[in-house]
């Protein structure tokens, strides 16, 4: 076997490994939520609605992959600064809230979207009565567990 051909044999290799041991990383970066995939079809009344606060209330619904939530929060209520490795799409149905993220003030108003990378550290603050939809992927499993103190 010519040189040339051991060395690009001994590359293939390595790059296998590093691939495996990447996606194991990945695969473990989120407990798994075991679901059975089934099609839901809901109405927001029927899905039990949780005081997380005094000034916020929250339904949500899981899917395999992704999780989205109804948050409702009174003017004033503020949500920590925190982070997770969800990614977060904000959909300002009404109301507005202020978020500061990446060095950065934004109010995102009603009609607005934010999207927030997994990881990035987040603040939230009511300057209205609001009505906002998150979606979070992969689903959040510590509100689905209900151990997200930052909030209570």
């Amino acid at each position: 076997m010519s040189p040339a051909r051991k060395k690009s044999k001994k590359k293939n290799k390595r790059t296998k490994k590093r691939a495996a041991s990447t996606s194991v990383a990945q695969r473990n970066t989120v407990a798994p939520l075991p679901r059975k995939k089934e099609m839901q079809y809901l109405s927001w009344d029927v899905i039990e609605k949780e005081e997380v606060n005094p000034l916020l209330h929250r339904h949500f619904v899981v899917g395999n992959q992704s999780m989205l939530a109804r948050v409702l929060l009174k003017k004033g209520c503020v949500v920590p600064e925190h982070s997770h490795v969800n990614e977060q799409i904000t959909f300002i149905a009404e109301g507005a809230l202020k978020f500061w993220i990446d060095g950065q003030v934004i109010v995102v108003r009603a009609g607005e979207v934010l999207v927030i990378p997994a990881n990035m550290p987040h603040k939230a603050e009511a300057v209205e009565d609001t009505v906002d939809f998150d979606v979070f992927c992969p689903p959040r499993a510590d509100w689905i567990r209900k151990t997200d103190r930052y909030l209570r």
